[in-house]
Parts: C-alpha cells; structure tokens; sequence
C-alpha cells in the first residue's frame, strides 16, 4: 500500500513540476525510489507534493475541506481526547500548504469539525464529509485534500485501520479512486 502511494505521490510531484516547466532530475522527493522507502519517507514525498502545488490551493473550499479531512482523521475511531486534538492542530499550523490561511481561521474550521464529530460521530461524520465534498469539482484541490488526510493519518508514521477507511469514504464522496491513493 506504501508504495503504492509513494508512487502516485512522485507521480504526481513530476507532473506538477512538468506543468511548471521544472523537473527533479532525480528520482522524486527527497530520492524516494518506487518500491522501497518508509512510511515517514512517503509523508515526506506527499508534503513535497502538496507543498509544490501551494501557489494553487488557496481557495476557501480547499481550507475548508482540508479541515473537515484533518478533523475526520482525528476522530476516525469514533473520539478524539485532547491530547490528539492538540496534536493534530500542531500538524495543521506547521503545514506548509496550510499556511496559505490564517491559523485562527484553520482552527476555528477544525475544531468546529471535531465538535461536530464528538456531539454524534454518525451524524457529524455525514455533515463533515459535505464539507470535504465542496472541492469534488476542482480534481487538483480533491486530491490534495485526501494527501493532507493522509499525511496527517501517517504523521506517526503508521495509518490506523480507522483512518483508512475514513480517508476510503472520503475518496468515495469526492468521487476518486482510493486505489489511486493506495488505500
């Protein structure tokens, strides 16, 4: 699955970049080679990524989706404790993409998504996801929203079942593959 997602990553790095007119040269981000690599490689090869696509999400949708995806990776399991929630709000103002936005803005958006997912996660967990929905129609900022879950699920390194499968229904709501993702 990692590798799969390493591969779409770099893929998706040198497409970036051709569209620009650049090039790496190399073999992706940070050398990461198809087929071999960790995991905290891989979140690496996905921050490049999102963080060469910066110039163009700037949008208040990606904002707001990519909170909405960081919130539902924080409760993937149904709760979120304090200690996550500050975890994962320092993950999102240390994101170099994210940066783009005003902090307080970013988490007033996610804490109000947690708040939302913690009064009834079956209920919020539908109105979060409608959120995310509101970039299905622009691919580019879809895809980054899901490679911001992803990079927040894998801050630690490993990807719980749970987020998975949040970051699958994600997929499914924005209408991609998560097989793309290797999810």
């Amino acid at each position: 699955m990692w590798d799969r997602i390493k591969d779409q990553a770099t893929r998706g790095l040198q497409q970036a970049q051709g569209a620009r007119g650049g090039g790496s040269g190399g073999h992706g981000p940070s050398g990461a080679r198809p087929g071999g690599g960790s995991r905290a490689e891989l979140v690496s090869a996905l921050k490049l990524q999102l963080t060469s696509l910066k110039t163009e999400l700037k949008s208040g949708a990606f904002r707001d989706a990519s909170m909405a995806m960081c919130a539902l990776v924080a409760a993937a399991d149904g709760r979120i404790d304090p200690a996550e929630r500050r975890h994962v709000e320092s993950l999102i103002l240390t994101n170099d993409v994210l940066q783009n936005f005003p902090a307080d803005q970013l988490r007033q958006r996610f804490n109000k998504h947690v708040d939302q997912l913690s009064a009834g996660f079956v209920m919020g967990k539908a109105a979060v996801l409608q959120e995310v929905v509101k970039v299905a129609k622009k691919p580019a900022e879809a895809r980054a929203v899901i490679q911001t879950g992803i990079v927040v699920a894998g801050a630690d390194g490993f990807i719980e079942p749970a987020e998975e499968q949040i970051i699958r229904e994600a997929c499914a709501a924005l209408g991609l593959s998560a097989a793309e993702f290797g999810i």
